[in-house]
């Protein structure tokens, strides 16, 4: 298959690059290295593969043209490419809709007229559901907990956009959705929640989990934006590639479909109070926050996603659980420790 991946050196497009790869497609990576880190995985691409296994397009999401010329004659188009800091969206808004909103209609209208009727997948967030305010929220001693959702967060939860971010990214989710019913594209929406691993380049406004293991491996300052009883359910990056393989296999079922996607009740834990000692466990020493801050705008005290509509429509289910994804990421951080300083 031909596969085009947008933002491909990123985190998550770089491990689905190398798992397409492997599955023997052929891969075009179109991203334009802005984010932190993001050259660093396209060497690793290139190292470990060989510049002969892929091709790469220095590009941008904003130029039309550019998308259009790099989506021709593709068979599969996964849309990663983002700007993803709420805090960024925020202080520089314009950018941001450019980026998220105007960049994804891009990639819609040249998949459009690609002319292979491609399979569109778009990673979409959990931001789309706002803050969750009317919510009842219960605080317990290590967390908050959502008595009205034990399973978590189901697709049927009305969308809330908070944040520009949220207004962005939503803005995309909702496009990408109805290119299905006016076009008929066969577009995915993964409506995704915390994702972690290997090859995450994570700062303090993006990819926490990340942050937090590299600070800690590092010996930088950790900052705890709210109470630390906030929870996320935290969704392996292979678990996620593996999402994205199995929603193209089942492409007849998925096309049209929304899908929330996270670790689930079970891999769900609070952002410090209950992370915070897992990790010091597994670096083997006491990592203390250096502050606590205000909440940042839109940050929902629990968000667990509800799983269980991929589970019974294309047979996906996280298969890595929190504690063994953490202490991969632990290894893959002191493996890697020149990336971080």
């Amino acid at each position: 298959m031909r596969i085009l991946i947008t933002g491909g050196a990123g985190f998550i497009g770089c491990n689905l690059a190398a798992a397409s790869i492997e599955a023997g497609h052929q891969v075009t990576l179109f991203d334009n290295l802005s984010r932190r880190g993001s050259a660093a995985n396209l060497a690793w691409l290139r190292e470990k593969y060989g510049s002969e296994a892929f091709a790469f397009i220095l590009g941008d999401i904003r130029d039309y043209p550019a998308v259009l010329r790099a989506a021709e004659g593709q068979e599969a188009i996964y849309h990663l490419a983002a700007q993803t800091a709420v805090t960024t969206s925020v202080t520089d808004p314009r950018t941001d809709f450019e980026i998220n909103a105007l960049g994804t209609f891009n990639v819609l209208e040249a998949a459009r007229h690609a002319g292979h009727d491609p399979v569109f997948i778009y990673s979409s967030t959990n931001k789309v559901y706002g803050g969750m305010e009317d919510a009842r929220a219960i605080e317990l001693a290590t967390r908050y907990e959502l008595p009205d959702y034990p399973q978590g967060v189901g697709e049927d939860r009305p969308l809330d956009f908070h944040s520009p971010y949220g207004c962005s990214k939503g803005a995309a989710d909702q496009y990408v959705r109805d290119y299905f019913r006016i076009y008929g594209l066969r577009s995915v929406v993964f409506r995704q929640s915390c994702i972690y691993g290997q090859r995450q380049m994570g700062v303090e406004d993006q990819g926490w989990v990340a942050w937090f293991v590299i600070a800690a491996v590092t010996g930088k300052p950790i900052t705890i934006y709210g109470d630390g009883k906030q929870v996320r359910d935290l969704l392996h990056v292979d678990d996620l590639v593996r999402a994205f393989q199995m929603a193209t296999a089942r492409i007849d079922v998925t096309k049209g479909r929304i899908y929330n996607l996270g670790g689930g009740p079970a891999n769900a834990l609070s952002i410090w109070a209950e992370f915070g000692p897992l990790l010091s466990e597994l670096v083997g020493y006491q990592v203390v926050p250096a502050a606590f801050r205000d909440w940042r705008p839109g940050d929902q005290p629990v968000f667990i996603a509800d799983v269980r509509k991929a589970a019974a429509e294309f047979g996906w289910a996280p298969r890595i659980g929190a504690r063994e994804g953490i202490a991969r990421l632990v290894e893959w951080v002191r493996a890697n420790r020149g990336l971080f300083e």
